[in-house]
């Protein structure tokens, strides 16, 4: 971290009411093009076709101009490149992603650091997704520890129905204006927010929402929730209950966790309304009630739920000790997800020599266990691995009308192979 950015989050920490009114400086030339080097090379080129190669070839001269265009205030936000990707859980659903030019990438990413080093000493501990030193398996153990501990007994599951196309821009610069009074930052911001979205040759305007897919998104999303969730449930709903709860936050998926039920029925009535002051939406359908905790554990199976978060499917077990154990297994739209994914590769890739095969699902298996790598999924992570070899016989099976690929003679052969899962996370 630069000393500039440094002496932000000094300031930020030892004065947590601060207004920053002075931080277009720290946008230099040399903060931007050290926040190219930190970027993504691999990045897709937004609506202009410059990729992240052609942009860095010249990147003195580029930089160099674009500080000038800021100094004068000359500025403009281009218009984000929209494309879409299978919806996470449900592959027949797109989810739309805004691809912002290269150059707007940058001056995002730069600005997203400044912001980074204001807000992350005053963001509060029950969030944890897009931050530093945090990260899903940090909120799972969290989960599991309330509940371990007996401070939970009930789990009040709720999901924000297209979040980050409904973030309202008044609120959210009124939400930025508390912390960030230089008004060059704001100004661009605001044309971030506002910047037209080029979609299949239609042009759009949008009058909400940030598109996912900008460096600055994340950061602007978890402001967003900060006041009207975190700081909401930590102030003014906790200090009013009977009994103890606690939130936990990735990003816009969230969980929370009560001792009491009356106190969890009560926080359920009103969270839809505290959404909807922001012009937020709890999905009726996905929010419920669940027992969960050493309460139900007790009283048996049938009086214990299961709950969905962060790709793992969560339920209570019992220890070798007797005593009670929270299992996490990857939940099945999590599986189901992985597999047709790498089934859609096999197809696509049918022809590609076997061992280079090999090496990409290979990659592609130890990236899944890496994340999913818990306690009590080996058993789950290995059944993948075998659909993902049956996936692989098939599309071998499809290269030739003569010769069939059957298992003697695959597993014969020193390339068809792919690793076991492990335990990535033992502690979690």
């Amino acid at each position: 971290m630069s000393a500039g950015l440094e002496r932000i989050v000094e300031k930020a920490k030892a004065k947590p009411r601060e207004r920053f009114t002075a931080l277009a400086h720290h946008l230099s030339e040399d903060m931007l093009k050290e926040t190219f080097a930190r970027m993504n090379q691999r990045g897709a080129p937004g609506v202009d076709k410059v990729s992240m190669a052609e942009y860095g070839r010249d990147l003195d001269a580029h930089v160099a101009d674009l500080v000038e265009r800021m100094k004068r205030h000359a500025y403009d936000a281009p218009g984000v490149r929209r494309t879409y990707i299978p919806k996470a859980g449900n592959p027949a659903k797109l989810r739309p992603l805004g691809i912002p030019t290269v150059e707007d990438r940058l001056l995002q990413a730069a600005v997203s650091r400044i912001l980074g080093a204001i807000y992350e000493p005053v963001f509060l501990g029950c969030s944890f997704g897009f931050r530093p030193g945090r990260s899903a398996h940090d909120a799972l153990r969290e989960i599991r520890t309330t509940v371990w501990n007996g401070r939970a007994h009930y789990v009040l599951e709720a999901d924000i129905r297209g979040y980050f196309d409904h973030i309202d821009h008044d609120w959210l610069l009124r939400m930025l204006e508390l912390k960030i009074g230089d008004p060059w930052i704001l100004r661009l911001i605001r044309k971030w927010l506002k910047a037209r979205i080029l979609d299949q040759g239609v042009v759009t305007h949008p009058e909400e929402g940030t598109p996912q897919g900008g460096p600055l998104s994340p950061l602007l999303a978890n402001v967003y929730l900060h006041y009207a969730l975190d700081l909401w449930f930590e102030k003014v709903v906790r200090p009013r209950l009977r009994r103890g709860a606690k939130l936990v936050r990735f990003a816009d998926d969230f969980l929370l966790l009560f001792e009491d039920e009356n106190d969890a029925k009560a926080v359920a009535a009103v969270l839809p309304k505290r959404l909807a002051k922001f012009g937020l939406e709890a999905a009726p359908e996905k929010t419920r009630l669940v027992p969960f905790g050493v309460k139900s554990w007790r009283q048996g199976k049938e009086a214990t739920g299961t709950f969905d978060f962060l790709g793992f499917s969560h339920h209570l077990g019992t220890s070798r000790r007797g005593t009670m154990t929270v299992v996490r297994v990857p939940a099945r739209k999590s599986v189901h997800r992985f597999l047709m994914e790498a089934k859609e590769w096999l197809r696509t890739n049918l022809h590609m020599a076997p061992a280079e095969q090999q090496a990409i699902l290979t990659a592609k298996l130890r990236g899944f266990y890496q994340y999913f790598g818990l306690y009590h999924c080996t058993r789950r992570l290995s059944a993948v691995r075998l659909q993902v070899l049956r996936y692989w016989r098939q599309a071998l099976g499809r290269r030739s009308q003569r010769a069939k690929a059957s298992w003697p003679g695959l597993n014969r052969k020193p390339w068809f192979d792919l690793p076991y899962p492990r335990t990535a996370h033992p502690t979690v």
